[in-house]
This record gives structure tokens, C-alpha cells and sequence, in this order.
């Protein structure tokens, strides 16, 4: 599922409405109705912090569906594509 539309699934979730949301975020209800019709990118981090928060949300899981690494993952991406790739390779070699 993509990003606005894994937004959506929570935001209809809690029950909160499309303009209420937008108002929580700070956004305008267009700007955020577009979001989420991927019709826009995705938003900034910060914006992607507080959707989290507001929906109770794993933050990594939303900065996936974003197509991006968590900011504090994106200082050391070196150790994280390394650990990615061990645990692949670990998992390919058991499935063997």
C-alpha cells in the first residue's frame, strides 16, 4: 500500500475526518486530501513524525510506505544496507 493510502486506512481507523486531520497536522484539507490520493508526494519528515503520532502508527513502518529511510537511519546507511544484507543472506542461506 502506498503512503497516502496507508494514511487513509488509519485516519478512517480512529475515525478522525479528513478535515480535522489536516487541521491537527497544520496542512490545509486540500493539500492533505491530495497526500493521500497520491497526488502529492509524500510530506516532510516532520509532517511524517506527527502522522505517526496522531494515528498511533509505527514511524518506520510510515517512512517506508514514504519510499524513505527514517532520519536517524540516514546518517549511518552504510551499517544499515551492511545489516540489511547480512540478514538476507542469512535468510536465503537457511532457505536453501
Amino acid at each position: 500500500m502506498a503512503f497516502g493510502q496507508t494514511v487513509r486506512f488509519h485516519r478512517n481507523q480512529k475515525g478522525f475526518g479528513l478535515n480535522e486531520f489536516a487541521e491537527r497536522l497544520g496542512v490545509s484539507p486540500a493539500y492533505w486530501s491530495r497526500v493521500e490520493r497520491e497526488q502529492e508526494n509524500p510530506p516532510r519528515d516532520d509532517l511524517v513524525e506527527r502522522v505517526a503520532a496522531i494515528l498511533e502508527v509505527k514511524l518506520d513502518d510510515l517512512f517506508c510506505e514514504a519510499g524513505r529511510l527514517p532520519p536517524d537511519l540516514r546518517g549511518d546507511i552504510k551499517a544499515v544496507v551492511t545489516l540489511y544484507r547480512r540478514s538476507r543472506d542469512a535468510r536465503n542461506t537457511t532457505s536453501k
